[in-house]
């Protein structure tokens, strides 16, 4: 403690505080207390105010910290508290000694905010210092990069984790030593959690200069690591992320670099990639269709139109298949290859399945019932792989047809090879029982699956549906193909000798249906003859008021 006159200066202390600070008895009296010499309170503009304030008893008390000087230079952390010491000014100085708590302090800090194996700091410091280089980038810009090692799991499992401990801190060793030579005002390499980590360039000279960071990494990595008397060997996968620092977060930055990590893996692993916007859009737009999918089903957003499939001995229509597609209220109108797969992946497929077989079995019986005097077309639905084991297709179909009083023998189902070809099982148990009620069984796309002709005998198809693949090359008779000619007529006479009919996709010229019906095939599908109509189009063809011929 310390009586300090109005004046500022010290007129007595006690020897405690002479002690602290490592004076001699009597050698405080006299200074300044707030000045560059004696007890150097380092007071500041927010403090210097109410410091003389409390000197002329016009404040209660100032209490601070501040960081003071021993007499042989090493640091004192103390907590000052000056009050008011009587009326006539002065005021009395206590100062308590905090280095203790607050070293303590900063190593439990230091261990809240650094991981235990590799000395790194960790996640939370990370982000910290993330957050505050964006506000403070001496470039404007800011630069990522999110790794974590190729195969060390395998690793980890294999030889223990001690020594994937091991394994996790010379690869922190090494990554530390690439960025000794990085431009900029500032580095942090961080391990984020498991075998991922990240570095962050605080001031980036831009993406070239964390490209070559990113490629420096790599090798770094794939140099050989001897853990533990063991020569053992892990590459990196890397996701670079190099931006501006205005109108960006910390969260979103680091959901950028987790995604482009993402793509580093998928990409084929051992390799950097960089942040692409339109590739990330493409991802959100993904996202965004399959958490939608199933509420769009409830709300409607679903819509049929129907292609033509033609006889190819006299252009009469035969049948239609039926094409969902999605009017997205935010994407517009949305065709099955931006949907049908994610459907798949979610389970959708199911709901959306059921809609579709439902809907064109209603409108087929439509079409039945108001051209009974034409021979009715047959309506053609898609059935996807999972829908063949995630639902029992015979009891949907069972009950469509009873609710709509469609006839069985007007509806088919076309199966691509792989729902079908494969052991004997579920799918071809419902095929036959299928099959028995009158339904149409088709193979999709044939020719670009599996191809068991073996197994093709086996099972209760009615029709093969060509790839259009094959018949690409009959568009003129100067781009002919012989091979696609030969391979199509093959499988032309095995399917009619099988007792099959044979329908050709993607038929858009003349001469390519001139030389489809030379070659035997029955049918036709493609652009010559439609695009996917709207149902009230087909109700026109039915009954004989359009055609073919324009292709429309």
């Amino acid at each position: 403690m310390a009586l300090i006159a109005p004046s500022g200066r010290i007129t007595a202390a006690n020897t405690a505080l002479e002690t602290l600070l490592g004076h001699g008895p009597g050698e405080l009296a006299g200074l300044p207390a707030d000045a560059a010499t004696g007890l150097d309170l380092g007071l500041d503009g927010d403090t210097r105010g109410p410091y003389h304030a409390v000197l002329s008893g016009r404040r209660e008390q100032l209490r601070c910290t501040r960081r003071l000087k021993h007499a042989d230079g090493h640091t004192v952390w103390a907590e000052v508290t000056v009050r008011p010491s009587g009326p006539d000014g002065g005021a009395l100085l206590s100062v308590l000694d905090i280095t203790e708590r607050r070293e303590l302090r900063e190593k439990l800090w230091h261990l809240q905010m650094h991981d235990p194996v590799t000395r790194l700091p960790n996640r939370s410091l990370f982000v910290e210092r993330l957050t505050a280089a964006l506000n403070d980038s001496a470039t404007g810009r800011i630069g990522l990069c999110y790794l974590d090692l190729d195969g060390f799991k395998a690793i980890n499992d294999t030889h223990g984790h001690r020594v994937g401990d091991e394994l996790l801190s010379a690869a922190a060793r090494r990554l530390s030593q690439c960025t000794n030579g990085t431009t900029g005002t500032g580095t942090l390499v961080a391990r984020l959690g498991g075998d991922e980590f990240a570095v962050l360039v605080e001031s980036s000279a831009g993406t070239d200069q964390l490209t070559g960071l990113a490629q420096a990494m790599l090798a770094a990595l794939q140099r050989p690591f001897d853990v533990a008397g063991q020569r053992l060997s892990v590459s990196a996968s890397i996701g670079v992320v190099e931006r501006e620092c205005a109108g960006v977060n910390a969260t979103s930055l680091m959901q950028a670099a987790d995604t482009t990590l993402y793509w580093a893996k998928a990409d084929g692993r051992a390799r950097w990639t960089v942040f692409d916007p339109e590739r990330n859009a493409h991802r959100m737009t993904r996202q965004s269709l399959t958490a939608t999918l199933r509420p769009a089903i409830e709300r409607g957003e679903f819509v049929l139109e129907y292609q033509p499939i033609v006889a190819l001995a006299d252009d009469t229509l035969r049948g239609v298949e039926a094409l969902v597609r999605w009017q997205h209220p935010q994407f517009g109108r949305l065709t099955p290859d931006r949907f049908i797969g994610l459907a798949e992946e979610n389970g959708a497929i199911v709901p959306l399945g059921r809609w579709v077989l439902t809907e064109a079995c209603r409108q087929a019986r439509a079409w039945q019932l108001s051209h009974q005097h034409r021979p009715p077309p047959f309506v053609s639905v898609n059935v996807a792989v999972r829908q063949m084991w995630d639902s029992d297709v015979v009891a949907d179909v069972t009950r469509v047809l009873a609710e709509t009083g469609l006839p069985a023998g007007l509806l088919q189902l076309e199966l691509t090879e792989s729902a079908v070809m494969g052991p004997a099982g579920r799918p071809l148990q419902a095929l036959q029982e299928l099959s028995e009620m009158g339904v149409r069984i088709a193979i999709d796309d044939f020719g670009t699956g599996y191809s068991n002709l073996a197994y093709l005998s086996q099972l209760p198809v009615r029709a093969l549906k060509l790839d259009g693949t094959f018949v690409k090359g009959f568009r003129t008779a100067r781009h002919l193909n012989p091979a696609d000619e030969t391979i199509v007529t093959a499988l032309v006479d095995l399917a009619h000798k099988l007792g099959l009919t044979v329908t050709a996709e993607c038929v858009e010229g003349q001469a390519q249906a001139d030389r489809l019906r030379r070659i035997g095939c029955d049918t036709g599908q493609g652009w010559l003859y439609a695009k996917p109509l709207p149902p009230e189009r087909i109700t026109a063809m039915i009954g004989g008021t359009t055609g073919f011929a324009d292709g429309s």
